[in-house]
Order: C-alpha cells, then sequence, then structure tokens
C-alpha cells in the first residue's frame, strides 16, 4: 500500500513539474516576445531616421513647403512646455485624488470616486481633447500652449490617482498609528509620514503617466494646434513634436518623411529617459531607505 501512495505521489509530483516548467518556458518565451518587439520598433525607427539627426535638428526651426533640411526645436521645447503644464495640472490633482481613495477608503464618496477614475482610464484621448477644447480653446478663443497642457494635465489624473492610491495604500499602519498616538493631526500624519514613505512610488507613478502622454497626439490637434515657428506665450499655439511628426508623416516629402521618423525617435528616446529616470530614482530611494 505504502509502494503504491508512493508511487502515485512521485507521478503527480513528475507531472506538476512538467507542467510548471513548461510554463516558465511559455511566459518566457512571451517575455522575449515583448523584447523582441519593441527591438524592431526601435531599429526601425534608427535605420528611417537617423540620417536626419543631426545638430541642425536639434537646434533649426521647420524649413518652408519643399525646402530641405531644417530640424525640430521648436517641437522638442513645445513637447517639454506642454508635459510641464501637464504637471501643474494633473499631479496636485491626481496625487490629492490617490490619498484621499487611500485613507478614507471607507467612505462611500471614495468608492464612486474610484470608479470614476477607472472610467477616465478608459476614455479615448481625443475626448479629452475636444473637453479641453470646449472647455478652453472656445472662452479664450484661441489654440494655445495652456489648453494643450490642460488637455494633457486631466489624461494624467485618473493614472496618477490610482498608483498614488496603491502605493499609500502600502505604508504600514503602524506608522499612522505612531503619529496619531502622539497626538499629531491625521492631515499631518498623511502629510509628513504617509506621503513621504511612498514618495518612490508616487513618483513612479507620475514619470509614468508623463511618459504616456508625451505622445499623444490627438489632443493635441484640438488644443495646442502647432507652430512652425518659436512660442512667445503660453496663449499663442505652440508645436509639439507628435504633432509635427503627424504632420510630416501625412506630407508628400521624402525629407519630411525621414524627419518624421527622426522625431519619432526623439520621442522614443524622450520616453525612455522618463521611464528610466523613475527606475533609477525608485532603485536610489530603495537603497537609501535599507540604508545601503
Amino acid at each position: 500500500m505504502k509502494d503504491l501512495i508512493h508511487t502515485a505521489f512521485e507521478r503527480t509530483r513528475f507531472r506538476r513539474a512538467v507542467w510548471d516548467n513548461a510554463m516558465v518556458y511559455v511566459l518566457s518565451l512571451c517575455a522575449i516576445g515583448i523584447l523582441l518587439i519593441l527591438f524592431v520598433i526601435l531599429a526601425h525607427l534608427f535605420v528611417q531616421g537617423v540620417s536626419s539627426l543631426n545638430f541642425n535638428f536639434f537646434t533649426h526651426l521647420p524649413k518652408p513647403v519643399g525646402e530641405k533640411g531644417g530640424g525640430m526645436a521648436n517641437a522638442i521645447a513645445g513637447t517639454l512646455t506642454l508635459l510641464g503644464l501637464a504637471v501643474l495640472v494633473g499631479v496636485p490633482i491626481g496625487l490629492g485624488a490617490g490619498v484621499y481613495l487611500s485613507e478614507y477608503a471607507h467612505l462611500k464618496f471614495a468608492h464612486t470616486v474610484r470608479f470614476m477614475a477607472d472610467v477616465m482610464n478608459g476614455v479615448p484621448s481625443i475626448v479629452y481633447g475636444i473637453f479641453a477644447y470646449i472647455v478652453c480653446v472656445l472662452p479664450m478663443k484661441s489654440f494655445s500652449a495652456l489648453s494643450g497642457g490642460f488637455a494633457l494635465g486631466i489624461m494624467m489624473i485618473p493614472m496618477i490617482s490610482r498608483t498614488s492610491e496603491q502605493f499609500v495604500r502600502m505604508v504600514p499602519s503602524q506608522l499612522r498609528e505612531a503619529g496619531l498616538a502622539l497626538g499629531i493631526p491625521q492631515w499631518r500624519v498623511i502629510v509628513d509620514i504617509v506621503v513621504p514613505s511612498a514618495l518612490a512610488g508616487i513618483t513612479t507613478g507620475i514619470m509614468v503617466s508623463l511618459a504616456r502622454v508625451a505622445g499623444e497626439t490627438a489632443p493635441l490637434l484640438f488644443t495646442a494646434f502647432g507652430n512652425r515657428y518659436w512660442q512667445h506665450s503660453l496663449t499663442q499655439p505652440i508645436a509639439a513634436l507628435p504633432l509635427q511628426v503627424f504632420s510630416y508623416a501625412i506630407s508628400p516629402f521624402d525629407d519630411w518623411h525621414r524627419q518624421a521618423w527622426a522625431g519619432a525617435i526623439v520621442l522614443i528616446l524622450m520616453v525612455l529617459m522618463i521611464n528610466g529616470w523613475a527606475q533609477f530614482y525608485v532603485m536610489r530611494r530603495s537603497r537609501w531607505s535599507a540604508g545601503k
């Protein structure tokens, strides 16, 4: 009887080990597939656009229609301006909502806010552009950097709020209880203890949301509109890399097509740098917290 039980156990263990190893290989192939797709995209971008990446590309304005050369200096500066405005709009609201969802999750209103944030995550980006067009462009009677930054900022809110909620919730409850036991008001406990403890995760969420909106084109078509010259006021139309790439990609000129590929390379590198900086910050913060 013991031999039969031992044999059945060995067969079951062998079968489980085979399935476990098989699933590990399948998941590994899926991970390699993701890396391969990213590598193919980056390689294709560099092959198509690396010839247009030069000093003039980063320092000169676009040339008139039909002329070769020029650059996207105004579009690069415009993208950075729009991202800065988006941070000013999206981070305070998204972070505040995330902290509220974590610290006051027992309230009924928190469930409504969480549901609305999830709905906003699934809204197409062009809808944000139309909303910003109605709220900002029509009252101002002009396309502008402010309306473009507003559109990108409200796109960042749901992602920041949900990621902030998760990381704030991971802060040990003992830290909150220790602060409250000392007689510190709850809002001071949240501001001085909870949020700094979750700062690394919150920063990661902000950087991920920033990288997501950096390549959005549809909202900017309704708000920033684009500009072939330097922008001197936030109330004027502004150039952006996604808009410039879109405009050049649909043009009939081969040189503009090459510059569109080069602009896509710069945009991809910008997103990779934002994500890389976020990961570096998290690792450095984790080491600092561990005392290394």
